[in-house]
């Protein structure tokens, strides 16, 4: 091999990368420690963007196109390497591919459950998923902030990385959102298109990445409050509870029952039940005003084991609360008091 060709397979004349993945976020070019010639050819293809790095310093950015790199299109590498008489010689750069295109159908979801005040049962634990679509926007920050200096970033080591993050977001959106537990179902597409003003400038200020879309897909509940749900929606199926006895008391005189003494005993006992259950504390008119029922009966100051009672909650989401400021309280040394007119407030 000639000197020439041996000095020739030692410089890099063209700077390209073609993507077939579908999943590589960025991608650092392999120079196999070769230096780039000066007037090389860089090809720059649609969603894609190059990140020049000289020594640990953010160089020049690139958009899609074809370029010669000289001095005039790489003034910033020129700078950081102090060329002094023109870009005459070879040189060493990192050089970074981006993928810039739109990412679509990336799941999130809550690992644990996230404490909510709702107006209709108290303070609710509820869990959620869905998905959203992203893109990147800023090269560099992304490159420093989330890929670093790994050489071929993909989708599904970003998904690890940002869960955390997306789920943080919207955990405090939805505890401020104040919407009830019973309309987030038919909320999912309002929730979402709300929930990108806040995720967005924190994505992009901290990543450099930018989200169209942000889709809640399911927001559930914990047992016990889906228990009280069907509860809510049977008796708001039966209607009026008199009616209701006196129809049941009818078809069973209708089949016959069991004589004329049954059926008058059968009616005595069907309406002194009804009647216990619309007049007993917590019967069925207690669960028409849950939350002025429950505290009724209280002192007039109430520590958080008292009112977790009250409220029919664990004493820790009381606690957790009254740090949040939800719940109005004193704090004496390492103890909480709160009155019934704070509880009161807080139910409204």
């Amino acid at each position: 091999m000639a000197l020439t060709d041996f000095l020739r397979s030692q410089f890099i004349d063209i700077i390209e990368w073609n993507d077939d993945s579908r999943d590589t976020l960025s991608f650092r070019f392999p120079d196999e420690d070769k230096e780039i010639k000066n007037g090389a050819q860089l090809i720059v293809r649609e969603s894609q963007s190059v990140q020049f790095v000289y020594l640990g310093q953010f160089g020049d950015l690139f958009g899609p196109g074809k370029y010669s790199l000289t001095t005039d299109n790489i003034p910033i590498l020129s700078r950081l390497k102090g060329w002094k008489y023109g870009f005459e010689s070879p040189f060493k750069a990192d050089v970074y591919y981006l993928t810039t295109r739109l990412f679509t159908g990336n799941k999130w979801g809550t690992s644990n459950p996230v404490m909510v005040r709702d107006q209709d049962f108290g303070i609710v634990r509820v869990r959620a998923f869905g998905t959203y679509d992203f893109r990147i926007v800023d090269a560099p920050k992304f490159l420093k902030e989330v890929a670093g200096t790994d050489n071929h970033f993909r989708l599904d080591e970003f998904a690890d990385v940002m869960r955390s993050r997306i789920v943080s977001v919207f955990s405090e959106a939805l505890a401020t959102s104040r919407v009830p537990v019973l309309d987030v179902a038919t909320r999912y597409s309002e929730l979402g298109a709300a929930l990108l003003p806040l995720i967005n400038p924190a994505l992009g200020e901290k990543y450099g990445i930018a989200m169209p879309a942000f889709v809640i897909e399911n927001v559930s509940v914990p047992a016990e409050v889906e228990q009280a749900i069907d509860k809510r929606a049977s008796m708001a199926a039966v209607g009026n509870l008199n009616d209701y006895v006196k129809y049941q008391m009818a078809q069973g005189m209708e089949k016959g029952g069991s004589g004329v003494a049954g059926v008058g005993a059968e009616i005595a006992v069907g309406m002194s039940m009804a009647q216990q259950m619309l007049n007993q504390p917590g019967g069925v008119m207690a669960q028409t005003t849950p939350a002025a029922g429950a505290i009724s009966g209280i002192p007039d100051t109430v520590g958080p084991a008292d009112a977790a009672k009250a409220l029919g909650v664990s004493e820790a989401d009381v606690i957790a609360s009254l740090e949040a400021g939800d719940i109005k309280g004193k704090r004496i040394g390492t103890q909480w008091r709160i009155t019934k007119s704070a509880l009161a407030e807080f139910l409204k």
